[in-house]
């Protein structure tokens, strides 16, 4: 029994060590979509404000990717 249970304390830290150095890739990815889903939000509700064609929702999604990739790879590649 002793073997089975630093085999699995072994698991565990090797685990937690891969969640702690996949976190600034999934905090970027969440501010990837983040970035995309609030800007193209926003300009949906322009464009059904000013009943135009989807333009502020087109500018709105480009706008979210340059943002969302921007955090992305500040997280990604801290200085």
């Amino acid at each position: 029994m002793p073997d089975e249970r630093g085999h699995l304390q072994r698991s565990l830290q090797m685990f937690q060590d891969n969640v702690r150095r996949a976190g600034p890739a999934a905090a970027g990815s969440y501010a990837l979509i983040g970035a995309v889903i609030l800007f193209g939000a926003i300009g949906y509700a322009a464009d059904a404000w000013q009943g135009t064609a989807p333009r502020f929702l087109l500018g709105g999604l480009a706008l979210g990717l340059v943002v969302g990739f921007y955090e992305l790879a500040r997280s990604v590649w801290p200085r």
